[in-house]
């Protein structure tokens, strides 16, 4: 005969998943599901993929433009905490068109804009979805376990010329994050050699190898001002894979801001590419 609940248990809290492009969605659903929470896995289409499926114990597409669809389905399913995860490129607005159609809520959030930042956006989003009673939560409760440390974190320590790029570097990232254009950008020998934009990351690290020819110096900051709920820094396998790409040789990430999806393969990726990664606190 099957056991009857007690009438004082209390069913699992529910937390949506609003999931972008990459790993760390995936990630941040396994670790709220330990922390026992029941995962509603969102997908924003055409970004995400559907790597949240079996760890999501329902799973549902959205498309990226239909903000209207969004609300709604939550509503429906009776959430109230949610967290964002993943990249969604903004370039996909400039070159996906067809398949990126604002819907009226969308269109109204918008035109309500004072400009089309990212932070702009975003915190429009969350300002909404929070109005209607859902908080939305720090992208970095659920990733404590994959923030950046500090040290130096690979066996090569970056040179005495390569730590000056860095500090060189570190406040120019910093500026172009509180200016709301990127958060990483790309020197060699004190000049600059790429500041990401709206292509992203991995696009600006190539692109800044390709002029340094090789030896780069790679730098990746959250912003002055960063509100953890969105577009918090991250780097994965993807961004080792640019990092080789353009023949970089040091990678310099805020400590305790950064988040680095499956660290011990980064890592170890890293030490065979002879990239040295250092995790920074401070300015």
């Amino acid at each position: 005969m099957p056991l009857t609940p007690s009438p004082t248990e209390q069913p699992p809290a529910v937390l949506a998943v609003i999931a972008g492009m990459g790993s760390l969605p995936l990630a941040v659903a396994a670790e709220a599901k330990k922390m026992g929470y029941r995962i509603v896995g969102i997908a924003l289409q055409p970004a995400a993929d559907e790597s949240l499926r079996p760890v999501a114990d329902d799973f549902h597409r959205v498309r990226i433009g239909s903000f209207g669809g969004l609300l709604s389905l939550l509503k429906k399913l009776s959430v109230t905490e949610a967290v964002m995860a993943g990249k969604v490129p903004k370039k996909m607005l400039y070159e996906d068109k067809m398949s990126i159609v604002p819907d009226l809520k969308a269109m109204k959030l918008l035109f309500s804009l004072k400009d089309r930042a990212d932070d702009t956006i975003m915190s429009a989003v969350v300002n909404e979805l929070e109005t209607r009673g859902i908080r939305v939560h720090e992208t970095t409760t659920f990733t404590k376990n994959l923030l950046v440390p500090e040290g130096v974190l690979t066996r090569k320590n970056p040179s005495k010329e390569e730590l000056e790029d860095i500090t060189f570097g570190w406040k120019i990232a910093k500026n172009i994050g509180g200016m709301d254009i990127g958060q990483t950008v790309v020197v060699k020998n004190r000049a600059v050699m790429a500041v990401e934009a709206i292509e992203g990351t991995d696009e600006a690290i190539r692109r800044g190898g390709s002029l340094a020819g090789k030896n780069a110096v790679v730098i990746k900051v959250s912003k002055p001002a960063q509100d953890m709920r969105f577009d918090v820094p991250a780097v994965g396998m993807d961004t080792l894979c640019s990092l080789k790409d353009a023949r970089a040789s040091v990678l310099a990430l805020e400590a305790f801001r950064c988040i680095m999806i499956e660290r011990e393969n980064f890592l170890g990726e890293a030490d065979r590419a002879g990239i040295a990664v250092v995790g920074l606190a401070g300015e």
